[in-house]
């Protein structure tokens, strides 16, 4: 009996060892969200669970354990349909007033989508639209104050200090 419980013991030390690293699962299991959030915008345009699942390479168990609460059922065995809305939190980065890029934490789809179109017009402004940024003067988003005039964005994107998805306009136009 002493020869099970060492052979035991070994195996077990063995699959320890092969355990990932925290900080590795934590990578994984975000990456895993980001792409389940995108099935759900998928889904928000008209693609079936599993298409959206598979096309942004989730399974249809992920896409449901993490925005689960944005799906809904009329009845057993249909169609699983994604919400207009929701309260998921999304952490995006918007531009600071220091010159450097911000994390922001958004509290749900509506606000997420309101950031999305703060940063378009910051896109369009450093494409030379100069009255892109008019409408956000004074405004907050989920409490957060936006940088909006038009010198401090075009000098941050000159300096490469603007997200990436930002300054990336500024490779072939005018700004």
């Amino acid at each position: 009996m002493p020869r099970n419980k060492r052979a035991h013991h070994q195996q077990r030390v063995v699959s320890k060892s092969r355990r990932k690293s925290p900080s590795r699962l934590v990578d994984r299991s975000d990456a895993a969200r980001e792409r389940a959030l995108k099935a759900l915008a998928a889904m928000r345009h008209g693609q079936t669970l599993s298409r959206a699942a598979r096309d942004n390479g989730v399974t249809v168990r992920t896409v449901k354990r993490y925005v689960g609460s944005a799906l809904v059922q009329n009845r057993p065995g249909g169609r699983v349909r994604a919400t207009k809305s929701d309260r998921l939190v999304r952490y995006l980065q918007i531009p600071g007033f220091d010159g450097r890029p911000r994390d922001i934490r958004a509290p749900g789809s509506k606000a997420a989508s309101e950031f999305a179109s703060y940063k378009a017009d910051i896109t369009r402004l450093l494409r030379g639209d100069r009255h892109a940024m008019d409408k956000w003067h004074g405004r907050r988003i989920a409490g957060i104050e936006l940088v909006t005039d038009p010198k401090t964005l075009v000098e941050q994107a000159r300096k490469e200090i603007l997200p990436y998805s930002l300054y990336r306009s500024l490779s072939g136009g005018a700004a």
